[in-house]
């Protein structure tokens, strides 16, 4: 694996340097962890996509469609399913 410079101000650098250190990591395997764990737009979208998917077979009900009574049912089965 090579090396790659990433020039950031020295407060910025201080404050991943801090954060690294208290999670016993090097900030370089924080960074890489870091890098491991975030998502694209594109895949933030292909989730959010697979979620409204998942809720409109799960409660009959859109979530990108603003419905206050079709919100209503949905905190409705949410409590009823917490509650089982």
């Amino acid at each position: 694996m090579s090396d790659v410079t990433i020039r950031v101000a020295p407060e910025t650098h201080d404050r991943l340097a801090s954060v690294a250190e208290a999670e016993g990591m090097s900030l370089r395997a924080w960074l890489d962890r870091l890098a491991e764990t975030m998502r694209t737009p594109a895949e933030r979208a292909e989730e959010a996509e697979r979620t409204r998917r998942v809720l409109r077979e799960w409660s009959g009900l859109d979530p990108a469609v603003l419905d206050a009574a079709a919100d209503a049912i949905l905190a409705r089965r949410i409590a009823e399913a917490e509650a089982a």
